[in-house]
């Protein structure tokens, strides 16, 4: 299991344990977070991405939730959760009694069962529906909500703390299509004051709220960035007081601890980047020979080094460094550059040379676009492809790849839950979110068999089994694994507990010293 280890940095050496609590007359002032990250959606059903998780996780509230560096859920709206009789198969929590929506109206269980029910029922392109692919059905009776599985999932409750399990006022929010507004009613520690699309978003601390967190916070307003450069230009100009999810690779390669005027955080991340294939009939990628010809030319170094600053660590494994089922899949089946390899796969597949596919990249998404370039750089450098590099908005981005109109693509991944089933069932099981419209049986049964332990490292044999099989089908190239960076100014604390990879969003550990 990986627990991140944070390593703090002060940038002045006067920093000591009594700056740790906030002055009075900073105490209500705003946090401004500085942030590349994009919304998809407010309402939970739609969306399944970081950005708009990172709201999720302060907005609404799931019946269980991640501490710091926890990599147990424990109970948040729920008093309590548990599997039924021993069973993997039913699982069954109890509501707290004091939740209440931003209208003042009691959270009930039919609340609940209402928010699993339409995300399963919308299904949305880019919602997260794929995440409850286990969820047969939910009842709701008194206080009392059960989950019922269609196999045995210990890894339920991972999911039912991610924001696939935030709760919404069923009097609210549309039953078979997604709400539309730029408003969103949840039970959170804060509450959404404002919102402005691909501009900011305005939290106060809900004085309602009742839960895991013992401190609701100081306010926030998260200001979304178009790309690194513009994140870097605000923090310089005095801006924002945090800045995160990111700066351009060649800033944080030269972060000081010496700098006087901020903080740097830097903590080992499960953060990865793939490079995903368009597998369907008709692709010129659908033959799993070309797509084994491309693995043969990815320089992984060369990338991490000349795009990156050496900020990321080149991965050969659908899952990271530091998790459950970490195995070198990749470079055990393509130890080194092979152009003379990847032209005999091309020879055997009789396709005309070169090979011609699109390649798309979202718009201000880190270093996207250098990377894009980049993997066209080596794979052209053959003469055995042809590559058509196009960036996107976000939201079209995803749009793109989830309809099946982009033949590759590179998308970043942070953890839903600290598992390694959300680095595989997600991304390479039939029906997976990424739908690159691969299917494979064998990788199914793996990814089912993984689940049926309670023990999680026993599941490890099935994640290595998994890789060696994703490795020869290669529907997915594993790209690098990143660390997580946070910057403060020197009157802000809690940085380093902000994010560690589990999805969840720690604006609430902000505060001013």
């Amino acid at each position: 299991m990986r627990i991140l280890a944070a390593v703090l940095v002060l940038a002045t050496a006067g920093v000591v344990g009594w700056q740790l609590l906030p002055s009075q007359g900073n105490k209500n002032k705003t946090i401004v977070v500085g942030t590349t990250d994009t919304i998809t959606s407010l309402d939970p059903a739609g969306a399944y991405d970081a950005g708009s998780w990172a709201l999720f996780s302060n907005v609404f509230q799931s019946l269980l939730t991640f501490e710091p560096g926890g990599t147990q859920p424990v109970p948040d709206a729920a008093k309590n959760c548990s599997f039924v009789a021993g069973s993997l198969r039913t699982y069954r929590c109890e509501l707290r009694d004091d939740l209440a929506f931003p209208s003042g109206r009691a959270v009930t269980a039919q609340d609940v069962k209402y928010s699993f029910d339409r995300i399963k029922k919308i299904n949305s392109d880019v919602g997260p529906a794929a995440l409850l692919s286990t969820l047969a059905s939910v009842d709701a009776r008194d206080r009392t909500v059960t989950f019922h599985l269609s196999s045995p999932d210990a890894t339920f409750p991972f999911k039912v703390a991610t924001g696939a399990g935030a709760i919404v006022d069923a009097e609210r929010y549309p039953a078979d299509a997604l709400r539309q507004d730029t408003s969103a009613d949840g039970t959170g520690p804060y509450e959404l004051a404002s919102y402005t699309k691909g501009a900011k978003a305005v939290l106060k601390p809900n004085s309602r709220y009742h839960g895991a967190i013992k401190n609701t916070g100081t306010p926030i307003e998260l200001r979304y960035y178009k790309d690194p450069t513009a994140l870097n230009g605000a923090w310089k100009a005095k801006q924002v007081d945090v800045a995160t999810r990111q700066l351009p690779p060649t800033v944080l390669a030269g972060l000081n601890a010496s700098d006087p005027g901020q903080r740097v955080f830097e903590a080992d991340s499960s953060e990865t980047r793939n490079l995903y294939f368009n597998t369907h009939k008709g692709s010129p990628l659908h033959d799993a020979r070309v797509r084994r010809a491309i693995a043969w030319l990815v320089n992984r170094e060369q990338l991490a080094g000349d795009v990156y600053d050496g900020t990321v660590e080149p991965l050969y494994s659908l899952i990271p460094t530091g998790i459950i089922g970490h195995t070198t899949s990749f470079f055990d089946t393509y130890p080194k550059q092979d152009a003379a390899k990847a032209r005999a796969l091309l020879t055997e597949a009789g396709v005309s040379l070169p090979v011609r596919f699109t390649y798309g990249y979202g718009i201000g998404s880190g270093a996207a676009e250098q990377e894009a370039n980049e993997l066209k750089r080596q794979l052209e450098a053959s003469g055995l492809f042809k590559v058509d590099v196009k960036g996107y908005e976000w939201t079209d981005f995803q749009k793109r790849w989830a309809t099946g109109k982009l033949d590759a693509y590179a998308v970043g991944w942070v953890a839903d839950y600290p598992d390694p089933d959300t680095f595989t069932g997600p991304l390479v099981a039939t029906d997976a979110t990424m739908n690159t419209g691969y299917s494979d049986k064998t990788v199914d049964t793996y990814i089912r068999s993984s689940q049926q332990y309670a023990d999680r490292g026993r599941s490890a044999t099935d994640f290595r089994r998994l890789q060696g099989r994703i490795a020869e089908d290669v529907p997915v190239i594993p790209l690098w694994q990143s660390k997580e960076y946070v910057v403060t100014n020197v009157d802000v604390s809690g940085g380093q507990y902000l994010s560690d990879g589990n999805g969840v969003f720690r604006l609430w550990q902000l505060t001013w010293i």
